[in-house]
């Protein structure tokens, strides 16, 4: 008998009111990954970044004018990604979160398979992200799918930019 679960990646909200809260959980997730990984751990959400705070508080007005596509696995959110709305002729992939215990399962590929088939109807020319240095399987994953390492448009340190053509 297999392990592997059955997940499906949908726009939220969506047809799937009952994932709970939706990406808030993930999205916490990964801003406290994020800062503990910087160097600058926190106790909780309450102590992020107001910023980072506002998208876990309220993501459906914090990405009113993006696309945040979850993975599902029954009714559990356990993995998400937001794609910006199009500017200059691209999209951004950003926050792209696979819940640890589900690491390892194509969930993350599949998240960004969807986004990139987001952006294409939306008729961008090119999907472009910025991901921290550290992150290597992160960078390996989008190299698979065709992002190349491009000039930096973060004034950020320790930030890969990458670039898609669609």
């Amino acid at each position: 008998m297999s392990d592997q679960r059955e997940v499906a990646v949908v726009r939220w909200p969506g047809r799937t009111p009952s994932a709970g809260a939706g990406p808030a959980e993930l999205l916490a997730a990964y801003h406290l990954t994020t800062q503990a990984e910087k160097g600058e751990a926190v106790a909780g959400v309450e102590d992020l970044p107001d910023r980072y705070r506002v998208e876990i508080a309220d993501p459906q007005t914090a990405f009113a004018d993006d696309v945040v596509l979850l993975a599902l696995s029954g009714d559990s959110a356990v993995g998400c990604l937001v794609v910006t709305a199009p500017a200059d002729g691209r999209s951004e992939v950003k926050r792209l979160w696979t819940d640890p215990e589900f690491r390892g399962s194509g969930i993350a590929s599949s998240l960004v398979g969807a986004a990139l088939a987001q952006a294409a109807e939306s008729g961008v020319g090119a999907v472009r992200l910025s991901v921290w240095k550290w992150r290597a399987g992160a960078i390996a994953l989008y190299e698979r799918l065709g992002f190349t390492v491009t000039e930096s448009w973060d004034e950020r340190d320790d930030l890969v930019c990458m670039e898609r053509a669609l």
